[in-house]
């Protein structure tokens, strides 16, 4: 199924990190960058411009602010002197900012400009970087990339993953296609197992043995594009009747469908990759439960061979395995360690692209090994590559281990 392209939603892009003085200029009543080469490439050389914007600062688990405004670009000197300046207004968003952050300003393809501020080195900062395609770290000068057709990357799982972060909904470039695959729902959501059986039933050519990574990323993808598309028709369906009660407009009534909406979301990814697990590793032949109980309660996602050798003392503890199971990561990783006490080296796989060194450094610290699919791979730095596991090495490494049972 064709893809959309990062070129359809964006022009250009210019990045810097930000020094000690600027992270105070966005903070104090300045709030004026200097021009240099790389803006300019960006914003052109107009005597003045008004850009409509939307800033954004995202840090960790759950913590973001979005604030709309505008953007600046103008001549600040008289002719024949030139000087391009770049004017921030006053919001909480340029408060956020400490020095070491990263800035993004990133133009639209409607002419209108986000500025996004991120910590440095954080998980969302690579995610961005790789987006965008900025192969190196910012440094203190802003550098910047045109956005066409020959250098965008097509907006697949991963991409729209990243820019839901940023509150862009794509549209989908073959949309009565999937209308037609979910057409059987009407307005109704269906158990999740049956999205995922409908997704993986849509792509009759994918295969899980031939190739783990590929089948499950494929799947994912379908799923996520078959979901958004019932998501877009029921919400417009419930906007359309609109939101009334005795007293007037039911904002309350309002509010409860949105975070309805966004719950729905969160909890469909997690069971969904379950789900798609689940028929990967039952095409591999693979012996595991899943939500097996261990000690004190705990369930990990999948344990392999099972709950029957896990309880086994005489079973040896080198053959058994545990993998989480998270779409997205954050903070909550830390949650694995205790899932399988006899279980030594974890292994936790997620859909999370980029997560940052320092993350990566302490799960290798603790001794959970991180799985992800192939393609997620070039998110990360090339040093936390030669650590990674690709899920078709996972299966083997059950494999192996099984074989010797």
């Amino acid at each position: 199924m064709r893809r959309g392209l990062l070129s359809d939603y964006f022009d250009g892009v210019a990045v810097k990190r930000l020094s000690a003085v600027e992270a105070d200029i966005l903070r104090s009543n300045q709030h004026e960058f200097n021009s240099s080469k790389q803006l300019k490439s960006l914003l052109g050389t107009p005597d003045r411009m008004q850009y409509q914007a939307i800033f954004i600062w995202i840090g960790g688990e759950q913590e973001a602010l979005s604030e709309e405004g505008f953007l600046t670009w103008y001549q600040s000197r008289k002719p024949p002197r030139r000087e391009h300046r770049l004017y921030f207004p006053t919001n909480a968003v340029c408060g956020a900012a400490t020095e070491g952050d990263v800035l993004f300003i990133a133009r639209r393809t409607d002419n209108t400009l986000m500025a996004i501020i991120v910590p440095g080195g954080s998980t969302i900062q690579n995610q961005l970087l790789w987006l965008f395609g900025l192969e190196e770290q910012p440094a203190l000068q802003f550098e910047s990339l045109e956005i066409s057709k020959d250098n965008a990357a097509e907006l697949d799982f991963t991409a729209r993953y990243i820019l839901d972060e940023l509150g862009i909904e794509i549209e989908e470039p073959e949309a009565d296609r999937l209308d037609a695959l979910i057409e059987k729902f009407g307005l109704v959501f269906p158990p999740t197992r049956v999205m995922s059986e409908l997704a993986r039933s849509s792509l009759p050519h994918v295969s899980a043995g031939d190739d783990p990574d590929d089948a499950l990323m494929a799947w994912i993808d379908r799923e996520e594009q078959l979901f958004r598309r019932l998501e877009r028709h029921v919400v417009a369906d419930r906007i359309k009747n609109g939101f009334h009660s005795d007293e007037g407009t039911d904002v309350d009534g309002f509010m409860g469908f949105s975070r309805s909406v966004q719950n729905r979301r969160m909890k469909r990814a997690g069971l969904a990759l379950e789900h798609h697990l689940e028929a990967i590793f039952t095409a591999s032949r693979l012996s595991f439960n899943r939500d097996a109980e261990t000690e004190n309660r705990n369930k990990p996602d999948f344990l392999f061979p099972g709950q029957e050798e896990y309880r086994n003392p005489a079973f040896p503890a080198a053959r058994l395995t545990m993998l989480g199971s998270k779409s997205t990561l954050k903070d909550r990783w830390r949650q694995v360690l205790s899932e399988a006490e006899r279980i030594r080296e974890k292994h936790l796989l997620t859909l999370e692209p980029g997560i940052s060194e320092n993350q990566t450094d302490e799960m290798r610290a603790k001794q959970l090994q991180l799985v992800l699919p192939q393609s997620l791979h070039s998110t990360y730095r090339e040093s936390q590559r030669g650590w990674l596991l690709t899920l078709g090495n996972f299966v083997e490494l059950v494999k192996d281990r099984q074989r010797a049972e």
